[in-house]
């Protein structure tokens, strides 16, 4: 790995790459290099800083392109085309042991490289943020450091820790680093517990909740898509909790932006109006949607993209004029295959999967960019949100909390396939059908892992692939091999 992971010394790179979510709503930093002395002396230095944090986010080691993919294929809907290592097949087979693996080691080390980018930013905001922007940019911009670290380390623990149901959290996690490394000595860190880092997770989200805006100007609509605010922090709190099992503040968070009691859902808080679209083929050709919480906006420009095999689109094959690399398609026996819980009359089976004329193969056809590949990456829709809150009804099964559920399950079903009114008859019918939704509704999207993980689920065999069980061996990876030298402290899984 390279060197600058070794101690991770960031200030100069941060400042000379501090690219935004996309080019053009950049203010350039006419800089080469800048000292840590001077690094937060200017506002367009501090927006620099910020928005290299979402850059470094979606590098194509982590969620604009490897995490996603990492997400669905090692479930059982997706079917290695290649067998190629570079492109994920140890990942597919759920095999990646070693840990010096390339997967292992570059989306942990670019998670924890964002994650001192946003220790550092948190810092320097804090010493002169106030004097330099005023309160109220520093408040917003520590909110926006403070989502981004959550992010990280929630995705984390996705990959290298057991599930919160293992053991109540009480299982190891990660190394907690709350303070900026800015030389060498400060490597050594133990592991925290997997509660621990959740706990961690939750204050940063809190605090997010309290300091973001409420929602970006109007003249710069796209904001609310691609920058954390109010409603970003409330959405990935719902997917934080559903992860801990804690249904209670689930249902809590996702009333927040859906406090109907029937359809139409949205969200009426006073943030960003959140609300499905009538055709879910627009939330992956119009990024800027109401329905989009939060997403990794690409351009053609150098660094702006996840580069080579990273794309989502080079995974994921589209359609035929636009081919990728077709790495992963659809398992016959997987999700695609269940025409009686997901029917031909399905939108989403209609619009967004493509089914290769030739060999009868499926894929998935949500990223419909040609090469370069610069489908804007979901990182979070609202339609996640009503089954996160759905899912959370039905488990604590009240009064009248079934009948919510059920209404917001439909909401999202309806949204594809008018035709069908789900009516489950008991609870758990009602939570199969809202995991069974989940697996339709967000294929390709990478969240099938966080699903199978907090549930503390066996990975389904697939092709040649057997089951996974949570005691076996590659269920959670092993840690990085550079983290394991630089680290005495640490301990591999």
């Amino acid at each position: 790995m390279k060197k600058q992971f070794k101690y991770i010394i960031v200030l100069s790179l941060l400042l000379i790459s501090g690219v935004s979510c996309k080019k053009e709503y950049l203010t350039a930093v006419p800089l080469t290099s800048v000292s840590d002395a001077t690094a937060f002396d200017t506002p367009e230095r501090i927006l620099g800083n910020i928005r290299s944090l979402y850059a470094n986010t979606k590098g194509g080691a982590f969620y604009a392109g490897r995490y996603i993919v990492y997400g669905d294929i090692r479930g059982e809907d997706f079917l290695n085309e290649t067998g190629n290592l570079v492109t994920g097949a140890d990942v597919w087979a759920l095999n990646p042991t070693g840990t010096s693996t390339n997967s292992v080691i570059n989306l942990w080390s670019q998670a924890y490289y964002t994650i001192n980018l946003c220790n550092i930013a948190i810092e320097g905001v804090t010493a002169k943020g106030p004097a330099v922007v005023g309160n109220t940019l520093t408040s917003n911009y520590l909110g926006e450091a403070s989502f981004i670290r959550a992010l990280c380390y929630y995705s984390l623990l996705q990959l290298y820790a057991k599930p919160y149901a293992d053991g109540a959290g009480s299982k190891l996690g990660l190394p907690l680093r709350l303070t900026a490394i800015k030389g060498p000595g400060s490597s050594d860190l133990a592991r925290s517990t997997v509660a621990q880092v959740y706990a961690q997770i939750l204050t940063d989200l809190n605090f997010a909740e309290a300091n973001l805006p409420a929602s970006y100007v109007a003249t710069a609509a796209a904001e609310n898509t691609t920058r954390a605010h109010k409603n970003s922090a409330i959405a990935l709190k719902t997917r934080v909790y559903l992860s801990m099992q804690d249904y209670a503040n689930v249902i809590t968070e996702g009333t927040k932006l859906a406090p109907q009691a029937t359809a139409p859902f949205s969200a009426t808080n006073g943030g960003v109006a959140h609300a499905l679209q009538a055709n879910i083929a627009t939330v992956f050709t119009n990024y800027s949607t109401s329905e989009s919480i939060l997403s990794f906006p690409m351009s053609a420009a150098s660094g702006d993209n996840p580069g080579t095999q990273n794309q989502l689109g080079f995974y994921f094959l589209r359609n035929a004029t636009n081919p990728g690399s077709a790495e992963y398609s659809l398992n016959p026996l997987g999700i695609v295959g269940d025409l009686t819980n997901w029917p031909a009359t399905d939108a989403r089976r209609i619009n967004l999967v493509f089914t290769n004329a030739g060999n009868g193969k499926r894929f998935v056809n949500k990223y419909q960019q040609p090469s370069p590949f610069l489908d804007w990456a979901p990182v979070m829709r609202y339609s996640e949100v009503l089954l996160n809150l759905a899912e959370a009804l039905a488990r604590r099964n009240g009064a009248g909390d079934a009948t919510k559920a059920t209404a917001l399950l439909n909401a999202v079903r309806q949204r594809s396939d008018a035709s069908v009114t789900l009516a489950p008859a008991n609870q758990t019918a009602l939570i199969n059908a809202i995991l069974l939704e989940r697996r339709i509704e967000f294929l390709g999207e990478g969240l099938r892992n966080n699903d199978l993980m907090r549930l503390l689920q066996t990975i389904p065999a697939k092709g040649s692939v057997p089951a996974k069980a949570p005691s076996d061996q590659g269920y959670i990876w092993p840690i990085s091999a550079n983290e394991m030298s630089l680290n005495k402290l640490m301990t591999d899984n």
